[in-house]
């Protein structure tokens, strides 16, 4: 599929030149005699570096407002799945090869899927916890889900957990990472360089998990 151009803005320079936009949008700066031709050969051979920029820019725009419409849509898990409204189910949100809607549930579609998203984040986050816990070796009082948006998860002076119902919008991966780093924090109370470490011993790889997350985290809601 060819790169839409936005706007292309000719000038008495000499050279061409691609600005990728905060909204993401593109704008090519050509000399005033430039060939369409060779201006979209211009755009073709930089391509990587535009959808790569593009990527960038769509990861820090804030969400836009949810339809609840079909076709839409929606993450668990790292996915991407479409939503349909079906006719006469019962429960309120399934999630199957998509989302399925009950149309009667359509008039409170975010809170259908809030709780269905606390219920999948309860029941994966508990054992995802347990595991680790018992991997490596941890102690924890409680776990909780909480409605944060940017604090992932949290643990109190006392082993107890939180996090986010949102993190399980994230990939397992990024999930494991949040686990992981909570789990340290109830030997490490600080963000220390043994802290660090620890969670380096567990998870050599964190660095990159971690960097997803400031990266996405803005999307991780409804």
């Amino acid at each position: 599929m060819p790169i839409e151009v936005n706007q292309i803005v000719r000038s008495k320079r000499k050279t061409l030149a691609l600005i990728v936009k905060p909204d993401a949008s593109l704008i090519v700066r050509a000399p005033l005699r430039a060939s369409e031709r060779s201006i979209r050969e211009f755009i073709e051979t930089h391509a990587e570096w535009i959808l790569k920029k593009q990527a960038e820019a769509l990861a820090f725009l804030p969400p836009a407002p949810r339809q609840y419409v079909p076709g839409e849509m929606f993450m668990y898990l790292g996915k991407a799945y479409p939503l349909e409204i079906v006719k006469g189910q019962k429960r309120p949100l399934l999630l199957e090869e998509d989302f399925k809607l009950a149309e009667s549930a359509r008039s409170h579609a975010a809170r259908a899927f809030e709780r269905w998203y606390r219920a999948q984040a309860k029941e994966i986050l508990t054992e995802r916890v347990h595991f680790h816990a018992g991997q490596y070796d941890f102690e924890y009082r409680k776990i909780g889900i909480t409605s944060a948006r940017t604090r992932w998860g949290s643990c109190s002076a006392n082993g107890s957990l939180n996090f986010s119902w949102r993190l399980i919008l994230a990939p397992m991966e990024v999930v494991d990472y949040v686990v992981i780093h909570e789990l340290v924090h109830t030997v490490f109370h600080n963000h220390s360089k043994r802290f660090w470490k620890k969670v380096e011993k567990i998870m050599p790889d964190y660095k990159e998990r971690r960097k997803w997350l400031r990266k996405n985290g803005q999307q991780l809601t409804l």
